[in-house]
This record gives C-alpha cells, structure tokens and sequence, in this order.
C-alpha cells in the first residue's frame, strides 16, 4: 500500500474528509471498534513544540488502533547536528510506518519527510495550517448536530492556523456559513482566503472575514475562538494585545444566538480570548471537542495506512 499524507487539507479529497469524519464520529458513538486495526504498524511521535491534546490524542489512538509507538524528542535527531530535512525523512521511511509531527514552522520539512511513499506524514500543527484540528471540529460538529451542511458559525479571534483549517474544511459542506472576526493585520493570509473562497463557491458554502466586532451575524449555531498566542508563535507589535481586546468571546455575543455552543481548540486563557462563564458554562462543549481530537486521531491514522 503506498502511503497517504496529511499535511494540509488539500491533501484530502471531499470524500476524503467527509469519510474521515464519518470514521471519527463511529468511533466516538462506540459503533466502532478500534482494536485490532493497525496490526504491526509502527508509529512515530515527533513534537518539537508543546502539546497536550493533539499527541495524547495520536499516542492513545495508535495504541488503541494496535499500532506500536516511538517518540522523538525536539533535540534528539540528527538534523540538529545537519542532516537534511530530506535524508531524514528516507530513514525514517525504511523503519516507521506513520509520522506524526508538530513543528509549528513552515510546512515544507514535513514535504520533504513526505518525499516517499512508505510512510504516511501526518501534519500535527505547522505554522500555515492545523489539519487535524480542523477534523476534530467537524467531528464535534457532527456529533454535535447529526450534521454539518448548512450550519452557521462564527471564528472570533486570530487567523492563525487553526483558523485556516477550520476555514479551509468547513467551506466543502454545502450551505455552510463561516465568518470569521480577525483583528487588523491578524486575519488569513491572501492564500487561504482565496482557498476556502473558492471552495465554498464551489459547495455552494459562504465565509466572510471582517475585522470589526461590529454587526455580529445572528441565529449561530457555533461560536468558536482560540488563544491569543497561538502555540510556537511570537508577536513583535508590543500592542498587540490592545487590538484583540474588542474580539474577546463572552456572554453577550448569545444574546442573539440562544442556542450556540462554543468552541475551543484549548489550551484557553479565561480572560484573555474567552470569559470564565463562557468557556465553563452550559454553552461550552470545548471539552467534548477535545475528547473528539481522540477520535479523530484514530480515523486519520486509519485512512493514511
């Protein structure tokens, strides 16, 4: 079997995804079982900035999928020593079955580990997209609503790559809604933007970026947010903090959406990006969402091998 790659959403067609998801959502309702599917598979966890969720989620996947697991530390290979991104990868490929990594840099080590087809790379965060967060939501989505076509939600916060993701998913379900409420200068990047444009053209879905908390859309189904300081990430402007204090979820932003629930990708910091009463709340399934990046984990690794 040659080896599929997770590093972007772009590396998922929409049956793909939508499979994926389905997977994720059987395994989280206990209508499937996850022993015994990866016999012999050897997976490796390589993080080199923190996690808590998402390497929990692939180390007790693998586990329960069968599969057996080597870890890497940050300052363990021989790439800080000058091995290239690209020998590196060939090692690994003769002696791993599935990579799962978070660098939070650019994108294009993890290309280069993926220059083989024996090895399946999966993308655990890099600095432009967070892939496999993006399938936890929409297993929380699903699970939530018994459906993802034609809801309503609403991204407050920065255009990080979180954001991206969500933004680049969402948009392949039809009817759905997704705006997003990114302080000046913090949106999406011109790329992604014009990416998910162009796929909710094509699914007949709508996302709209506006960076003013003005005018909020109303009857949402989700309201979802994420740290101010994204994992890995630094912010130079020393005011920074001055132009995201206006995008802070908290209570009022119900008042129009009675029903919502909100979102996390976690970590939080209540009173920063979310109020206490939100995040803690009868609201908040952040949590169960959390839970679910377990699920998702196990659907992933299923579909790369």
């Amino acid at each position: 079997m040659v080896a599929r790659h997770l590093i972007s959403t772009d590396d998922l067609t929409d049956d793909d995804l939508m499979s994926i998801v389905d997977s994720a959502v059987e395994f989280g309702e206990r209508e499937a079982d996850p022993r015994g599917r990866l016999p012999g598979v050897v997976a490796g966890i390589y993080f080199r900035k923190t996690s808590t969720r998402t390497r929990a989620a692939f180390s007790t996947g693998a586990l329960r999928l069968g599969a057996q697991l080597v870890s890497f530390g940050p300052g363990e290979l021989q790439t800080n020593t000058g091995e290239t991104s690209e020998d590196t990868g060939r090692v690994f490929s003769r002696m791993l079955d599935v990579l799962v990594a978070r660098t939070a840099e650019r994108g294009a080590e993890m290309r280069a580990w993926a220059q083989q087809d024996r090895m399946s790379v999966i993308n655990a965060m890099s600095h432009e997209e967070h892939p496999t967060q993006a399938l936890a939501d929409l297993t929380t989505l699903q699970r939530q609503f018994k459906r993802i076509d034609d809801l309503r939600v609403l991204y407050v916060g920065e255009g990080n790559n979180t954001a991206a993701s969500l933004a680049l998913s969402l948009t392949r379900y039809p009817g759905t809604y997704l705006e997003l409420r990114t302080p000046p200068g913090y949106g999406l990047s011109e790329d992604v933007s014009a990416r998910a444009t162009a796929l909710a053209a094509r699914s007949g879905a709508t996302v709209i970026e506006r960076h003013h908390m003005v005018g909020l859309p109303l009857n949402l189904d989700a309201v979802y947010t994420t740290r101010w300081e994204t994992t890995g990430t630094i912010k130079t402007d020393p005011d920074w903090r001055v132009r995201f204090a206006p995008f802070q979820v908290t209570g009022e932003l119900w008042e129009h959406s009675p029903k919502a629930v909100f979102l996390h990708d976690l970590p939080a910091r209540r009173g920063e990006e979310v109020t206490a009463d939100v995040l803690d709340g009868p609201m908040s399934i952040a949590f169960d969402q959390a839970e679910n990046k377990l699920h998702s984990a196990m659907a992933i690794l299923q579909w790369c091998r």
